[in-house]
């Protein structure tokens, strides 16, 4: 089982959002065969994304060098996926945006299709639904379950600790057990019916996405 942390925090290892999730990835590998692997955004290479449409002429490849690509790599080969990101205004940080922005291939080919996401979110009131609902909603729509999510305000209490605890519990099970959600399952179904209508449309500009479809067998 493979568990990946993506930490979009600008403080690094003073963040609370960092620390929460790293709880919940405690939750996940105590006791458990897991490799772990932790993602800091802050501090990486990470631009916009141009809308050139490479990674769907020639699936994922971007013509942006930078550090999206092994991030995006690493998404690809985890069963698990921490989102952990503080509340900007209501929204991910511009760091984690900016991931999502790049990952528009995931969401056209369902490329984390049979993978688990979780969300951390973190902010000065705890009022951070919305932030959850869209980290879920990114998790549907490029085919992934999302077994839950927590939000905490600062300081982060002890009960708060254990419940980032109990949700990577939670994650780990999943996975082990291929949890299926089946209102989100249905969720991720009707997305893929919108794209496969899409794919047809754009078969002879998105030459790399109409192939992985086919080889997938889902046209």
């Amino acid at each position: 089982m493979k568990i990946l942390l993506i930490s979009a925090s600008p403080r690094k290892e003073g963040s609370l959002t960092l620390l929460l999730a790293q709880e919940v990835l405690r939750g996940c590998t105590e006791g458990q065969q897991v490799q772990s692997d932790v993602v800091q955004l802050c501090g990486l290479k990470i631009e916009f994304c141009r809308n050139c449409d490479s990674c769907h002429k020639d699936l994922g490849v971007c013509a942006i060098k930078d550090d999206i690509t092994h991030i995006i790599k690493k998404m690809t080969e985890a069963d698990g996926i921490i989102l952990a990101s503080p509340n900007y205004i209501n929204h991910v940080t511009a760091q984690m945006k900016a991931l999502f922005d790049r990952s528009s291939h995931f969401i056209h080919c369902h490329r984390l299709l049979h993978k688990y996401m979780v969300a951390v979110v973190t902010s000065g009131s705890g009022d951070d639904d919305c932030i959850l609902n869209y980290i879920m909603q990114y998790a549907n729509i490029c085919g992934a379950q999302y077994s839950g999510g927590l939000s905490s305000r600062a300081p982060i209490s002890k009960e708060k600790m254990d419940e980032a605890y109990n949700l990577g519990k939670r994650l780990a099970l999943d996975i082990a057990e291929k949890k299926s959600y089946s209102e989100q399952i249905e969720n991720i179904s009707k997305c893929r019916e919108h794209f496969k209508h899409v794919i047809h449309l754009r078969q002879y500009d998105w030459e790399g996405e109409y192939e992985y479809w086919r080889e997938k067998g889902w046209l």
